[in-house]
């Protein structure tokens, strides 16, 4: 008949006398009575406390993890003294609950760090590839520097046509753009619209209708360079 092992008891590391040496510590001004308190009972528990949470919250996977741990043994020493004994809350608990919530935010903020590390790298990698995608070659330059030539040859010819005064306001202003473009930081639609609206005098509906028949005197001239007639 095999005998059943008794098993050991459990050491406890936060005793009730690691609790009252927390409370005699908040209860004392005294220096050398606080650091004996400290050495002697409360440092130990705190050092057994930390590596408890971090073990069974699995905090063992966060970057210099054992830098860590020692950051918050010191900063337990440091809230030491605003633990309230009379607010009826055990040293264990309070303790244990601190512990947690600062490895916790210590935790998120990591996972913020790594996250905006992944979204920078990831955007210039994009970045990379978008420009690597967007080089032209020597003759994609040429063919572009060549049809904005004959397109600006083209539009400063409407000027010859019978053009109402709004609508040589906007050709102006189209010409005075294109002949600048090097130096507009800004070139998207809606930067466009402001600047004719600057330069005309006139507002957005205005200068949609003005293009609308330059629209159609381009759309005349793309199909041209598209088949090769223009040269």
């Amino acid at each position: 008949m095999k005998m059943k092992k008794n098993k050991s008891p459990k050491k406890y590391y936060f005793t009730e006398i690691t609790e009252q040496a927390i409370v005699d510590y908040c209860d004392t001004e005294d220096i050398g009575i606080r650091t004996e308190l400290y050495i002697e009972h409360i440092q130990p528990a705190f050092n057994e406390l930390v590596d408890k949470i971090v073990y069974t919250y699995k905090f063992t996977s966060l970057q210099n993890i054992e830098v860590l741990k020692d950051d918050c043994k010191i900063w337990l020493t440091t809230i030491l003294g605003k633990f309230n004994p009379n607010k009826g809350t055990k040293a264990f608990s309070y303790f244990s609950v601190v512990t947690k919530n600062w490895f916790t935010h210590k935790a998120k903020k990591q996972t913020t760090k790594s996250r905006r590390e992944v979204e920078y790298t990831s955007i210039m990698r994009e970045l990379e590839v978008v420009k690597s995608e967007n080089k032209k070659t020597i003759e994609e330059e040429k063919e572009e520097r060549e049809y904005w030539e004959f397109l600006l040859k083209e539009i400063s010819g409407w000027q010859n046509i019978n053009l109402k005064e709004n609508e040589k306001k906007v050709l102006d202003a189209v010409l005075l753009l294109m002949t600048n473009i090097e130096q507009i930081e800004i070139f998207n639609k809606k930067a466009i619209y402001l600047y004719m609206r600057e330069i005309t005098g006139l507002n957005t509906k205005q200068i949609v209708s003005c293009l609308k028949k330059m629209r159609e005197k381009y759309s005349v001239f793309k199909s041209k360079w598209d088949r090769g007639e223009i040269n």
